[in-house]
């Protein structure tokens, strides 16, 4: 298997939300990871916080290729919690995501209908407003003379192109973040703003937070 690089939707760190069913109290915590060890991880974790409680189910999906995609029931009758729970995670295709939601028991049955309703409400209504990209970024190294400084910081300003670092020596070093789709104008810009008196070079390529 391996790693898609492409865009995808998920979550950025830990979300929660709670709401009572029937006298049931439903707990979800969801949480993006970058591996199926990682979302095994987080559901130990959570089933630790609430050991309590009378079940804690899982889902999650982790983005690679093929997609792994697992959930658990524990203990709630079969298909009427961690399938339901998947469902959401797919409908909304997100992805490097695990959600965990966790039951305790208020004495009132909720029937399989009423438990596949409840699981999906719990995962959907935490996602409510939380999902984000997460997008491919170029590393890009610039080099050049102290003379053309002040008119590429004030380009990368104007344009919001984050500056990772500085480096001065003989020369000026920045690295900077830029998306796979600016890339080729951004660097045609910096070329003829120091009318070609800098050098570009692309470092490596991170996954990161993005609209």
């Amino acid at each position: 298997m391996e790693n898609i690089s492409n865009a995808y939707k998920t979550v950025k760190g830990e979300i929660k939300s709670e709401f009572t069913e029937q006298k049931s109290i439903f707990i979800t915590n969801i949480s993006h990871v970058e591996s199926e060890d990682d979302a095994n991880k987080f559901i130990e974790e959570i089933s630790e916080k609430y050991k309590d409680a009378t079940h804690n189910c899982s889902a999650f999906i982790i983005n690679t290729n093929p997609l792994i995609k697992r959930y658990n029931d524990d203990g709630e009758p079969t298909g009427s919690a961690g399938l339901p729970m998947l469902s959401v995670l797919e409908k909304n295709d997100v992805k490097n995501i695990v959600a965990v939601v966790t039951r305790y028991f208020g004495g009132k049955l909720l029937g399989k209908g009423g438990l596949i309703r409840a699981y999906s409400k719990g995962v959907s209504e935490c996602l409510n407003n939380k999902i984000i990209y997460k997008r491919p970024f170029f590393v890009v190294e610039l080099i050049h003379s102290y003379n053309v400084l002040g008119q590429i910081e004030n380009y990368l300003n104007e344009n919001k192109i984050y500056i990772i670092d500085k480096d001065f020596t003989d020369k000026v070093k920045m690295n900077i973040y830029l998306s796979e789709e600016s890339f080729d104008r951004i660097t045609e810009d910096l070329i003829n703003l120091t009318s070609a008196e800098i050098s570009i070079k692309k470092i490596k390529t991170e996954m990161l937070y993005s609209k």
